[in-house]
């Protein structure tokens, strides 16, 4: 199971611009009580910067940087203007809003330039690259970094240079090299103890001991990691904490001491729970649907994997549930009110005989009247409950395998099965993010959707199930919802066919605002699949299997497919395939991989018109 990478969001604390001490909340209690004692004080910048600086929680560091900018743009204060975006690029941050938060720090930039700030802007191309980072766009994050380093060389600021550092050898950790990580991580470790820097140096023993759990170091990550949290309680720093405590629970689940674990990963939930730190929230969960797998107790598992992909887009409406359900109670309603109505005539009819046979007349005009309009209300109303409910049913089957969303129907709810023969693919835009920076949102949205459209056509062509799109990546498999035979070839001729499209693409749509390259990873095996979500549904699949595929694709390279050693075996006989050796992968050790060769051979029989085996 994949976590998210996040520890760059941690190091704002780390550039001593405004952050030379951690955030301290009972002092950011106090600024608030004398800030709204007196209404003189709503315009004091300082005061909303200091308050700002020392929130933990996100939404409100959110809140107090818009006033700070809003009254510094009234009286034209630019410098506490670049102040206020950088501390709401923070708060954006660690609410996970990486796109807002870009903007944010854009801004900031905008100001320090304005301002002639040189510290201000190198910070802020730091802060600019750790957003980078953290959405996996390494190229862009080397780019800011590097702004930021040069210009803090010039400056005689040990601290701030050794942050810098700090940051980008939390890069390496991301991209998996341990060993530059770990030198620039015990010179940043330097750097602070000569200036006496709790903070950073709490900081880089974290990070070390991340690294030497990855090393397999796993008693020396324990101990740097213990000291790390103990420094980092001592200054109130709980956004670390919280992601630092998952960490010590990877280092004691690879021990093999499950008890520890379960304890650090709690421990992470409860404080991200408390501060509202959503990002951390997301990990923990991950964490612990982890742990409780790999002890059998499945249903757990199950149910923190829930938890956490609640923090996930989902595209159920059930809107027309709600429309049908009001529809159902206002015809109950209605029946009632005509059951009192004749009761209430009854008893007029017996206290006057003599009338009673004129009432009963009109009455009898009255009920044909009345049952004739009933009649046509039950008539309109079934006819749009029956539009409701088809119209209910296409959604489900748009958004779940048919035969799931039968099962949906008919029992309110699905069995998770586990499938032994299943062949994974993912693919992945290069550039995307540079694109997504340049384009407009609808050009960006046209161009995503011209390439997945034509996605959803391949893989409808040769049987696969899509499962989803993530961002720029696309999802689906084969072997399930029902068992599939060469299940392997057919995925491979469904990635042959979209790398050949993506080609094409290039030359016969110049129209389109950027034509992307493309990677394709491949894996096959055994993996669970079903519907998660209780009030929004989604089709989804989990496993080794799965995580494996990922890997495939992020070590794959552009306009090639990179395929496992376990899907090179069910189509060795059929494709022409070059072995790469073993590759190191995170988490996973040396990997088997291997690249398709008969690409361009595929590619012109489909332009000639000669058919392959899937056409």
């Amino acid at each position: 199971m994949r976590r998210q990478h996040s520890f760059l969001v941690l190091i704002t604390v780390l550039f001593g611009y405004w952050h030379c001490v951690a955030q301290d909340p009972e002092q950011s209690d106090s600024l608030k009580d004398v800030y709204y004692s007196k209404s003189e004080n709503q315009t004091d910048l300082e005061m909303l910067l200091n308050i700002a600086k020392n929130e933990v929680d996100p939404d409100s560091v959110y809140k107090y940087s818009t006033l700070l900018i809003t009254n510094a743009k009234i009286i034209g204060d630019d410098e506490k203007t670049y102040a206020g975006y950088h501390q709401l690029g923070n708060g954006l941050r660690l609410q996970g809003d990486f796109k807002e938060a870009l903007k944010a720090y854009f801004k900031s930039l905008n100001y320090a330039n304005k301002i002639t700030d040189n510290k201000g802007v190198a910070y802020t191309n730091i802060e600019i690259g750790n957003v980078y980072s953290l959405i996996g766009n390494t190229a862009n994050a080397d780019i800011y970094y590097n702004k930021g380093i040069d210009e803090l060389r010039k400056e005689e600021d040990s601290k701030s240079f050794g942050s810098a550092i700090f940051n980008v050898g939390d890069e390496y950790i991301r991209i998996g090299n341990l060993e530059k990580a770990e030198i620039l991580t015990k010179e940043a470790k330097l750097i602070f103890e000569k200036v006496d820097y709790p903070l950073g140096i709490a900081y880089c023993l974290g990070n070390l001991g991340r690294i030497n759990a990855g090393l397999g170091k796993d008693d020396l990550a324990e101990e740097n990691l213990n000291t790390a949290i103990a420094l980092l309680e001592e200054l109130n720093a709980h956004n670390a904490i919280a992601e630092f405590l998952v960490s010590l629970s990877d280092v004691y689940s690879e021990k093999g001491d499950t008890d520890k674990a379960f304890e650090y990963a709690s421990r992470s939930l409860e404080i991200s729970k408390k501060y509202g730190f959503k990002n951390y929230i997301a990990n923990a969960y991950a964490k612990l649907s982890e742990l409780y797998e790999e002890i059998g107790y499945t249903a757990k598992s199950f149910q923190y994997y829930k938890d956490y992909i609640t923090y996930r887009d989902s595209v159920r409406n059930l809107e027309s549930v709600s429309e049908m359900a009001n529809l159902r109670t206002n015809f109950e309603i209605s029946q009632k009110q005509t059951e009192v109505d004749l009761l209430s005539q009854q008893k007029k009819n017996q206290q006057n005989i003599v009338i009673g046979v004129l009432v009963a007349l009109f009455l009898l005009m009255l009920l044909v009247f009345g049952l004739y309009r009933r009649n046509n209300f039950i008539r309109r109303t079934k006819l749009i409950i029956e539009k409701e409910k088809n119209r209910s049913e296409h959604l489900l089957k748009n958004i779940l395998p048919e035969e799931t969303a039968l099962e949906l129907m008919e029992t309110g709810k699905v069995q998770a099965k586990k499938f032994e023969e299943v062949s994974v693919l993912f693919t992945d835009f290069e550039s995307f993010t540079q694109y997504s920076e340049s384009l407009s949102p609808e050009e960006l949205v046209k161009t995503v959707d011209f390439y997945f459209t034509k996605f959803d056509k391949i893989i409808e062509k040769h049987g696969l199930e899509k499962i989803k799109t993530i961002g720029d990546s696309y999802m689906c498999a084969a072997g399930v919802p029902f068992p599939m035979k060469d299940h392997a070839k057919k995925i491979m001729y469904a990635a042959l066919e979209i790398l050949d499209f993506v080609e094409e693409s290039k030359k016969d749509h110049q129209a389109l605002a950027a034509q992307f390259e493309i990677r394709i990873g491949i894996n096959s095996g055994s993996l669970i699949a079903g519907v998660v979500g209780s009030k929004k549904f989604a089709y989804d699949i989990w496993g080794d299997t799965v995580n494996m595929a990922s890997r495939m694709e992020s070590y794959s390279e552009s306009g090639k497919i990179n395929i496992s050693e376990n899907t090179y075996k069910l189509v060795k006989g059929d494709f022409s395939c070059k072995e790469r050796g073993k590759i190191e992968v995170k988490n996973k050790g040396m990997v088997p991989m291997y690249f398709v060769e008969n690409i361009k051979e595929y590619s012109a029989k489909r332009r000639n018109g000669v058919p392959t085996a899937m056409s």
